[in-house]
């Protein structure tokens, strides 16, 4: 089933990881808003559970739910036969599951936010991305969309191994594409700056006073935002490949300047 020129996201499948909060959440409801059949996985079983009827009432005609950790390899095989075997191969794959651990010093950090990051950010995304490119090449027809970071542009104090890790998603958007010549798949990466959402919150480790002085004195972007991008991306015609973009508040110009209210410094 394809999409109309008015409704390009019509019946196609749409599936995003980490699409339980933040980003992931915004960008379920924004392919809903476009009629996208929406598959969906997280960790946090209830909040997709919650967000379900959100998104059938915004028009989406269908939503799967998964929970799912990305980091899992053999549980990512598991459910993607299940999806190949009852059709739902995405026609988007949104590659959304990330997150960041700490802000100390590489010499002082710990073992265990390092495995985390890199499991999830890199080895997650590319349990994925491996599983599901083969059906999207048979099927003819295939968007991946990968999240990234202006912190995989250039880095900042603190951010040694998070930053590696979207290094590594912006080197494997460019190697894919590199791959995937002469076929007509897709690979893109949107890659935001400071995105007010519960990320800092997780970087912390749940410390929401830390956290929300990260995004004092200035206006962060939102999730709304960077998933309006990512839909533009997805909209694009088949012949449009928009390989990178990336994003800033505008009180922000490099992962590490940034504009505050004098009152924030």
């Amino acid at each position: 089933m394809t999409g109309s020129p008015s409704r390009p996201f019509a019946n196609r499948i749409v599936l995003i990881t980490g699409a339980s909060a933040g980003i992931g959440e915004a960008c379920a409801r924004a392919f809903a808003r476009e009629g996208a059949r929406l598959v969906l996985a997280a960790r946090r079983r209830e909040r997709l559970e919650a967000l379900t009827p959100s998104l059938l009432e915004l028009g989406a005609p269908e939503v799967i739910s998964h929970t799912l950790d990305v980091r899992d390899r053999g549980a990512v095989i598991d459910w993607i036969a299940q999806l190949a075997a009852s059709g739902h191969i995405p026609d988007v794959l949104v590659n959304n599951a990330g997150l960041s651990r700490g802000l100390s010093p590489l010499h002082e950090g710990e073992f265990r936010d390092w495995d985390e990051m890199i499991d999830t950010n890199v080895k997650g995304l590319l349990h994925v991305t491996r599983v599901l490119l083969p059906h999207m090449i048979e099927q003819g027809r295939g968007h991946v969309i990968n999240l990234g970071s202006t912190a995989g542009h250039i880095v900042y104090p603190g951010g040694n191994v998070y930053n590696a890790t979207k290094f590594a998603v912006r080197a494997l958007t460019e190697a894919l594409n590199l791959d995937l010549v002469g076929t007509p798949i897709r690979v893109s990466s949107v890659d935001p700056g400071l995105v007010e959402t519960e990320f800092s919150i997780v970087r912390f480790r749940g410390d929401e006073e830390r956290a929300r002085r990260v995004y004092e004195g200035l206006e962060a972007l939102t999730a709304a935002d960077i998933a309006e991008i990512v839909r533009y991306v997805a909209s694009a015609p088949p012949h449009v490949n928009i390989v990178q973009t990336v994003v800033y508040p505008t009180a922000q110009r490099s992962p590490w300047l940034i504009a505050r209210e004098p009152e924030h410094p």
